[in-house]
């Protein structure tokens, strides 16, 4: 069964963020689909599986963005 989990991602304004964040979270293993929503920041991930939060955080920073929160 699918899992989906949002993230808050800071720092985008533009749909160039969007795909930047998007493309970057997409090539995580086991990630099916990648939901933007630049206005507020939510990010939602549907996965085969739990994504290790650092994994995450790794993709958002090398699309340039920063996650919110504590370690998840």
């Amino acid at each position: 069964m699918p899992i989906t989990t949002t993230y808050e991602v800071t720092g985008m304004t533009c749909e160039h963020c969007v795909s930047a964040v998007r493309g970057e979270l997409t090539q995580l293993p086991g990630v099916r689909e990648v939901s933007v929503d630049l206005p507020t920041g939510g990010v939602t991930i549907t996965s085969a599986a739990p994504l290790p939060i650092d994994e995450v955080r790794t993709a958002v920073d090398e699309a340039g963005y920063v996650l919110a929160g504590g370690d998840g």
